[in-house]
């Protein structure tokens, strides 16, 4: 009751009326709640020293596993703001954090969830870059023989049909050299 009191006077000491009768505040228009602060615990923590928290439904930011990721480049089609950008042959991941408005829909999209969101943010940087992400070269050296191995199963494919189809010509023509003609 005591310190209601003695901020209804501190009030009244800040608070003048001009000439006109319309309050003017004065010197100690901040003197209540300067007095009020001075008995209320630190509204704001020392950050550096503490970890921060982030409140309940912060996005965050986008985090890759890249060694995971196959680049099939469907992050960067459900991308609303063409933030990302996937190069299969380099093995890279790009994505500009100014543009990326941390919708998640990205994380949605990965085939292989190598995609999260992660809480936080990053550290800020005085130049605007984009964040590259490059697979390890034991996986791109992997990737490469994978792709070897396809593109020679597919070139025995196309030819084993190029001699089957050439095969049944050769077939088609000699029973047409047999068949008597009329």
């Amino acid at each position: 009751m005591l310190d209601y009191l003695f901020l209804q006077l501190i009030h009244a000491l800040a608070v003048q009326k001009d000439r006109k009768g319309v309050p003017n505040m004065g010197i100690l228009q901040y003197a209540p709640q300067a007095l009020k602060n001075l008995f209320l615990p630190p509204v704001t923590t020392s950050y550096p020293f503490e970890p921060a928290t982030y409140p309940e439904g912060s996005r965050g930011h986008v985090d890759i596993d890249i060694d995971n990721c196959i680049s099939c480049g469907m992050c960067t089609r459900a991308c609303p703001s063409n933030a990302l950008s996937v190069d299969k042959m380099k093995g890279t991941w790009t994505i500009n954090r100014f543009d990326c408005v941390a919708c998640g829909f990205c994380v949605e999209k990965c085939p292989k969830k190598c995609l999260s969101m992660v809480i936080g943010y990053e550290t800020p940087n005085n130049t605007k870059s984009e964040a590259v992400y490059q697979k390890s070269p034991e996986v791109l050296e992997r990737e490469a023989k994978q792709r070897a191995e396809i593109a020679a199963k597919a070139a025995a494919a196309a030819k084993a049909k190029a001699e089957a189809a050439a095969k049944a010509k050769a077939n088609a023509n000699s029973q047409s050299e047999t068949e008597p003609k009329a």
